[in-house]
């Protein structure tokens, strides 16, 4: 025996009511799609993406400078150390300095931070190894292998 709601069978009520639904639920999507794009454009236009893509670049740009910069140093005019006793490491320190090493009598060992830019000052662990070698924590270690 079916079931009439209205004289309409309960089978294809439900049909109905689900294809609303769905259809509803896509509609929703699309609409949320669509605001959502007008507000990112107008973000876009209002100029705080712009201006966000603009600063990370400029960001980019400075720190890529800056590791530029480091390398480079001892080409430099006015560099302290002839550039062929330096030799670069990077992290934590950016270059070991063999004073005398091209006149084949090293005389003193350097370790050399390059700073370029605004930023100025040492990170934690820059400032840790400046701490060790100043309080004499450097020592000579031979391996063999």
């Amino acid at each position: 025996m079916q079931s009439y709601i209205f004289g309409i069978p309960l089978l294809l009520l439900l049909a109905l009511g689900f294809v609303f639904c769905l259809l509803f639920f896509i509609l929703g999507i699309r609409v949320g799609i669509k605001q959502g794009r007008g507000m990112e454009e107008a973000e876009w236009k209002g100029g705080r993406l712009e201006k966000t893509v603009r600063d990370r670049l400029k960001q980019s740009r400075a720190v890529l400078g800056g590791l530029v910069s480091e390398q480079i140093a001892p080409l430099l005019p006015g560099f302290p150390y002839d550039p062929g006793d330096c030799r670069f490491v990077g992290k934590p320190v950016d270059f070991i300095v063999f004073k005398g090493m091209n006149q084949k009598n090293i005389t003193e060992v350097i370790f050399l931070e390059v700073k370029s830019g605004t930023a100025k000052s040492l990170n934690d662990q820059e400032k840790r190894l400046r701490e060790a070698v100043l309080a004499g924590r450097v020592r000579w270690v031979e391996v063999d292998v």
